[in-house]
């Protein structure tokens, strides 16, 4: 397979990008001298944007329940870098949805994306990380990206690859067989994706290292987190708690202690994620009111 990593990044980027909402915020999230005015100007300029924002803000996810009524105080509740990510979030849905590909139905895929950050901002809370516990929910939603660009732009080469992983007795994972395909894999495809997005370094690292956690110079604990929200995302869906009788992907033994874990609470894990998903589905794969 000829093309790379940064072939195909070049060639999403020529059909998915963020918009220019999202970028406008996310500089002025990360400048010192900017207002929460300035940012909830420029988000409230989006109704579309507004309205999802203020559902998210008055979801399960922060408890607010009714509170939050206008853009600015969502700013004064959540705070200004947890609200950059819930923008980056919708957006990158919204960004996404209008690109083609025949293996894969949108909803299935976000609702696995969704789950994933769902256990993810889970296990942040339980292993002591609250403070990341919404940013990891980010990197749960955006860890398979990397898949939606490998299959809308090479799609020959994905059926290629899951029919391999389909038929392999071994149950190996598909990660190895895109690396015998195609020279690389959906997280390395992922990373570069919205490292061209000049998105925070926590969501590269977690989406590059979410099969292998242990390869991860940076934010380790990060990466073990949606490494193993990966996991329970998938038993959620099977309404299972035993990752050993399901074609849930393995978890690395390491992953758990570096997550300040413990495994035995994978089936509350499970019934947390199963709640929150629920709620979490409507607010980001239904129109914005």
């Amino acid at each position: 397979m000829s093309t790379s990593v940064s072939q195909l990044v070049k060639q999403v980027d020529n059909l998915v990008s963020l918009p220019g909402v999202f970028y406008r915020v996310n500089e002025l999230v990360e400048s010192p001298a900017t207002s929460m005015e300035q940012i909830g100007d420029v988000i409230s300029q989006d109704p579309g944007l507004t309205a999802r924002v203020l559902r998210m803000a008055n979801s399960a996810m922060y408890g607010f329940r009714g509170k939050v009524d206008t853009v600015g105080r969502a700013l004064t509740t959540i705070g200004t870098k947890k609200l950059r990510d819930l923008v980056l979030a919708t957006s990158t849905i919204e960004a996404f949805d209008g690109i083609p590909n025949e293996l894969v139905t949108m909803e299935d895929f976000w609702s696995h994306s969704i789950r994933c950050g769902c256990a993810a901002k889970i296990l942040a809370e339980k292993g002591g990380r609250k403070a990341a516990a919404d940013s990891l929910f980010i990197a749960g939603l955006l860890h398979d990206i990397g898949q939606l660009v490998i299959f809308s732009q090479l799609p020959d080469a994905s059926r290629a690859i899951l029919t391999r992983a389909m038929e392999d007795v071994n149950e190996t994972a598909v990660s190895n067989y895109e690396h015998e395909v195609l020279g690389f894999d959906h997280a390395e495809l992922g990373a570069e994706l919205v490292a061209h997005w000049h998105l925070p370094e926590l969501f590269t690292n977690t989406i590059r290292y979410h099969h292998n956690p242990e390869a991860a110079e940076a934010l380790q604990a990060e990466c073990a987190v949606v490494h193993i929200a990966n996991s329970i995302a998938v038993l959620a869906e099977l309404d299972s708690t035993d990752i050993d009788e399901t074609d849930a992907p393995p978890i690395v033994s390491a992953a758990w202690q570096m997550a300040g874990l413990d495994t035995d609470i994978t089936a509350e894990v499970v019934h947390d994620t199963q709640s929150l998903f629920d709620e979490m589905r409507d607010l980001f794969l239904s129109p914005a009111a």
